[in-house]
């Protein structure tokens, strides 16, 4: 017992997928086609893209697809908790140190903080998000 305790307390203490608390700064200039999607194509997409399947995943989960728009703000949260940096966590869980084509290069510190503000922003707007690129809603009769 004493040792299932030991290991729950050692758990505890190691790094965790934390959000960010990232929010979205008055003005930002953030996008998703100057900002997330290259950002996205740089890092992620190796893995997370709706066309790949199976074992071309490299373990990304379904469902995880980074390389539109609405993939990413599925998911908002798991980008948050796993890349992102904000006051109150920096997140290096993603991507992983071994890529399927050697090691993954690695965003620097600045770039996850405009992640997070980029992933706030989206968000805070969720119906109408920044240069979504989706049509409005035909409002004729």
């Amino acid at each position: 017992m004493r040792a299932l305790a030991l290991l729950v307390a050692l758990a505890a203490c190691g790094d965790s997928p934390t959000p960010t608390g990232s929010t979205c700064p008055p003005g930002s200039t953030l996008r998703y086609d100057t900002f997330a999607a290259p950002f996205m194509e740089q890092y992620c997409t190796h893995c997370h893209d709706e066309d790949l399947h199976g074992s071309e995943r490299h373990g990304a989960p379904l469902f995880h697809d980074f390389d539109t728009l609405i993939g990413i703000l599925q998911v908002h949260g798991h980008v948050d908790e796993r890349a992102a940096a904000g006051p109150d966590a920096i997140n290096t869980f993603m991507p992983p140190g071994d890529c399927p084509d050697g090691a993954c290069e690695q965003p620097t510190e600045a770039e996850r903080r405009q992640l997070g503000e980029w992933l706030a922003c989206a968000v805070e707007d969720r119906d109408n998000p920044p240069d979504a690129g989706l049509d409005e809603p035909d409002a004729s009769p």
